[in-house]
């Protein structure tokens, strides 16, 4: 889909990229060999150009910034033999008190965690080896705080779910989004952002190791069904595009098993005191 996109040309929006497409120009060679030579062409044409030579030498942040936020769907094709799924968990505390206890990261092959105090550093030098980062929320939360916990940049190109599901109709975060396309979390259906606060605390206080693996676990819960999300939003966009055909939709991976498991009985447990103190 990525050669087939015009909207990160600057002057280029959607009814002039179905223009474009109306005259059977669909990808960028066809527009670099068939368009005349107006100057609104040379111009594209030239920046067609230097989009392919970043596409040769796989440079994401190159078209960074290049699209909209519910439009950057379109590059998720190239880049995901690359890509990291992202989630991390905090203290919750407000301020600079805030900090990171786990990260998830799962990169359509393995499942890598990371937790505060023990190989959390590990993630800084780890997530330098993809070219694309897939969040949800993650321009508001999570690269954020990374980048200023870890005092780093990320020049990935990043997609995130949240605008795109938004612009889909949907609505109620990410364990909203779930539960209206059929997505069961099991043993952690119910647990949400302050389960892991609960659990981070039980763990830190009491050096409970099932609480750390079963925040260890919702935290992978999160990157796994970011990669079925994003395969549903990437196939659901297509199908709304003039230039659609049926070769062009991804299959869906099957998600990976997963070793750690959460530890029912405290999940129960938590969820009752929040139940008893209306949280």
């Amino acid at each position: 889909m990525i050669e087939n996109t015009f909207l990160h040309i600057k002057g280029v929006g959607k009814k002039a990229e179905t223009g474009i497409w109306s005259k059977n120009y669909f990808t960028w060679n066809d527009f670099i060999r068939k368009a005349g030579n107006s100057k609104r062409n040379h111009n594209i044409k030239l920046e067609l150009v230097k989009s392919q030579a970043a596409l040769e030498i796989k440079d994401p942040k190159y078209f960074e910034g290049k699209l909209n936020r519910v439009d950057k769907w379109r590059f998720f094709n190239y880049f995901k033999d690359s890509v990291a799924y992202i989630d991390i968990e905090s203290t919750g505390f407000k301020g600079n008190n805030n900090y990171i206890t786990t990260i998830a990261l799962y990169d359509s092959k393995e499942v890598f965690y990371y937790v505060h105090g023990k190989n959390l550093k590990d993630f800084k030098r780890d997530i330098k080896k993809y070219d694309l980062i897939i969040t949800y929320n993650g321009d508001l939360f999570d690269l954020p705080f990374i980048k200023q916990y870890f005092k780093i940049d990320l020049p990935q190109f990043h997609i995130d779910l949240r605008w795109v599901f938004a612009n889909l109709g949907y609505k109620g975060g990410l364990k909203g989004i779930e539960k209206s396309l059929g997505i069961s979390r099991g043993d952690l259906d119910g647990v949400n952002g302050y389960f892991a606060v609960l659990l981070w605390n039980e763990y830190k206080n009491n050096k409970n190791q099932k609480a750390l693996d079963t925040l260890i676990a919702y935290n992978i819960e999160d990157v796994i069904n970011l990669e079925y999300l994003m395969f549903m939003a990437y196939n659901t966009k297509l199908k709304e595009l003039s230039i659609f055909e049926e070769s062009m939709l991804l299959d869906i991976p099957i998600p990976p098993k997963v070793s750690i498991k959460p530890d029912l009985d405290l999940v129960n447990k938590l969820k009752n005191y929040i139940n008893r103190y209306n949280y």
